[in-house]
């Protein structure tokens, strides 16, 4: 699967859908009735000629058993440091209360780099 993953990353959206597809045996109508999508919407998001929503991403994504990121983004492009996410966990390992400050705190600071950049932008 190793190799499998390497050249799935390296791949555009389509090409995945098909791969996976292939991968576990799946006929575009099989897929199509696992997923609840349409036998044309499959072979629409295949061809390239169409992007899922939101809803048809996640659908897609529990029929192939991997997670919508997966079939969005290249290896490592969604990827977090690990100092980060050493951070994340120990946040969510807190009580409700303390979580919620944490959160608080997070959507400030991004708040207040938006609106720097945005600033910065119009200079």
């Amino acid at each position: 699967m190793a190799c499998l993953h390497h050249w799935l990353s390296t791949m555009s959206f389509s090409a995945r859908v098909i791969g996976l597809r292939k991968q576990k045996g799946l006929t575009q109508q099989s897929l199509a009735d696992a997923s609840g999508i349409h036998v044309q919407q499959i072979k629409r998001y295949e061809a390239g000629s169409a992007q899922p929503t939101a809803e048809a991403l996640k659908k897609l994504a529990l029929a192939l058993h991997v997670t919508a990121d997966f079939l969005l983004f290249e290896e490592g492009e969604r990827e977090l440091d690990d100092d980060l996410k050493l951070r994340f966990e120990a946040i969510a390992a807190m009580p409700s209360e303390e979580q919620a400050i944490a959160k608080a705190v997070l959507d400030a600071m991004i708040v207040k780099n938006q609106v720097a950049g945005a600033l910065g932008a119009r200079g």
